[in-house]
């Protein structure tokens, strides 16, 4: 299986909608109502610092996305790139689009002079977990979050 990654196209939202709401059920979430606009938006927006990537099989069928974007890191004095969604079609995973996808954030970074790529999965998460730990054991952070 040929597996190709893309920027995301407006001719992808229905598929891009369809995996977005996949990846939030498999989070146990769901997208807020005007959630699909807002980050449509910024991913076309030239000035926002916020990416949308596919990963498409041969014959066009889109099978994941990665959305990532720069922050500051205040300790080093610079930027990281955030990993902050990535989804593969289930029945599609272990055939390396994951991997494919993560390898394209990371020289996507490299090439903007970025020296760290990050991200957050959860606990439970053990499948991906697996192919997250071939590029570097976990860290010993721990996320908080507080709804206000």
């Amino acid at each position: 299986m040929t597996v190709t990654i893309r920027p995301l196209a407006q001719a992808d939202r229905e598929k891009w909608e369809e995996l977005f709401e996949a990846y939030a059920q498999f989070y146990k979430t769901t997208v807020p109502e005007g959630a699909f606009d807002t980050v449509w938006g910024w991913v076309f927006d030239p000035d926002n610092q916020f990416w949308c990537d596919v990963a498409e099989m041969e014959g066009g069928r889109v099978i994941g996305f990665t959305q990532y974007q720069l922050m500051h890191r205040s300790l080093g004095g610079g930027m990281v790139c955030y990993l902050s969604d990535l989804f593969v079609e289930p029945e599609i995973r272990g055939t390396g689009a994951g991997r494919k996808l993560i390898d394209h954030v990371v020289e996507a970074a490299r090439g903007m002079g970025i020296t760290n790529v990050r991200w957050l999965t959860q606990e439970f998460n053990y499948p991906a977990r697996k192919l997250y730990d071939t590029y570097q054991p976990r860290s010993d952070f721990i996320l908080y979050t507080i709804p206000v």
